[in-house]
């Protein structure tokens, strides 16, 4: 494997538009403009984090910007000891936060690099028939609340996440590229990505390496927007004075800061929660950063040290896995793991996967999930409209009648 990268303009000196790049069936991982998208695939490797960063690190490389590197995209699933997957476009451009962008063309054995991608011409607007239903029947999830809050209660863990699945059919296949711009415009300032026919729009950053430094930002603790100023203001002011929403949120970010905390000549966190609010939502979150150790550890192998984290899985880690996988009645699969990416000096970003979707080979039915953290003082009712408003980013994106 070869990769050369050099500089990449638009045509016609236009911005770099990475949904039009990745367009239906390319690669995606973008927020605010800056992001990846891919086109093709030069490799595909399946397996643990340690066997996929050794396949990808120190692959030959001709640097015609100047201290850039390879990228490649990674999803990790919910199941800490499930393989993950990583992919090397043929094909991918970078753009950065000052607008420049770079083109890597990444050849096997000496093939025929790909030519330059050209962006894709924008989705028409459409219409078509869909129908949604839920998967897990309601009264599975009601029950499976119930027994997580009844588990934290007798204080065998403290904190599980419950979820469940609803499937939407469409009498069309669905459009990738127009629910890519669709969440753009909804969900700018979330990690939007695609991979695979596995698409969504992440509020929450589970780790990024820079160089030597380390960030995350944990979610947890949600409650629904109004899209009244005074209305959300007040709803923000009742979930910062949760107490059942705090124990939540103190549960993951502890979880957090213990993994990454060994990694780390130091950690810092903010002293308390605030609001990231998105389209739909309002969560508690805490901004991390810190100063990776010698020998830093990649991207990748941070993301698996903290997938599933608290906020998707619950605390203790083995017990909430062992309590969801008895209680909920189906495979999450990527739903809750990580999806990002990596490049070849260790670098990357990765958000946890949730705001998402999982299509169907056809293209013509999705399967969305959603869930919330379980804990003393939860109750069911709460917890399923809690569900309902998190479906309503994905819902949106992808039905149009």
């Amino acid at each position: 494997m070869h990769a050369v990268t050099r500089p990449y303009h638009a045509a016609g000196d236009a911005a770099v538009e990475l949904e039009d790049i990745a367009a239906g069936d390319g690669y995606l991982f973008a927020r605010n403009g800056v992001g990846v998208a891919g086109r093709g695939v030069a490799a595909r490797w399946c397996g643990d984090v340690d066997e996929l960063a050794e396949r990808w690190r120190g692959i030959p490389h001709e640097d015609h910007v100047g201290g850039v590197h390879p990228v490649a995209f990674v999803s990790l699933p919910f199941e800490p000891d499930a393989p993950g997957e990583l992919i090397v476009p043929e094909i991918t451009v970078v753009r950065r936060g000052d607008a420049s962008a770079w083109i890597t063309t990444t050849t096997v054995d000496g093939g025929t690099p790909a030519a330059p991608p050209i962006a894709a011409a924008r989705p028409a607007p459409a219409a078509g028939g869909y129908a949604v239903r839920p998967l897990t029947p309601v009264d599975r999830y009601l029950a499976a609340v119930r027994t997580a809050r009844d588990a934290v209660r007798a204080a065998s863990i403290e904190k599980a996440v419950i979820a469940r699945e609803v499937e939407v059919t469409s009498d069309a296949p669905i459009d990738v590229h127009a629910v890519l711009l669709r969440l753009k415009a909804s969900f700018g300032s979330s990690y939007r990505y695609s991979i695979d026919g596995f698409i969504g729009a992440s509020p929450e950053l589970l780790v990024a390496v820079d160089a030597s430094t380390v960030r995350s930002h944990p979610l947890a603790g949600t409650a629904p927007r109004t899209g009244d100023p005074e209305a959300d203001a007040a709803i923000a002011a009742a979930l910062l004075a949760s107490t059942k929403n705090q124990i939540e949120h103190r549960v993951v970010i502890e979880a957090i800061y213990d993994t990454l905390l060994p990694w780390c000549s130091y950690l810092d966190w903010e002293p308390e929660p605030s609001i990231m609010a998105v389209a739909n939502v309002q969560h508690l979150a805490t901004a991390m950063e810190g100063l990776l150790s010698e020998p830093r550890p990649s991207a990748l192998t941070l993301a698996r040290q903290l997938s599933p984290t608290p906020a998707l899985g619950g605390f203790p880690r083995d017990e909430a896995l062992a309590l969801i996988r008895e209680a909920e009645g189906f495979a999450r699969g990527r739903y809750g793991g990580a999806v990002g990416w990596v490049d070849t000096a260790g670098n990357g970003t990765f958000a946890v996967a949730i705001r998402c979707a999982e299509l169907s080979d056809d293209r013509r039915s999705a399967r969305l999930v959603a869930g919330g953290g379980i804990v003393a003082d939860s109750d069911p009712s709460a917890e399923l409209a809690e569900t309902q408003a998190k479906l309503q980013a994905m819902l949106a994106a992808i039905i149009r009648p």
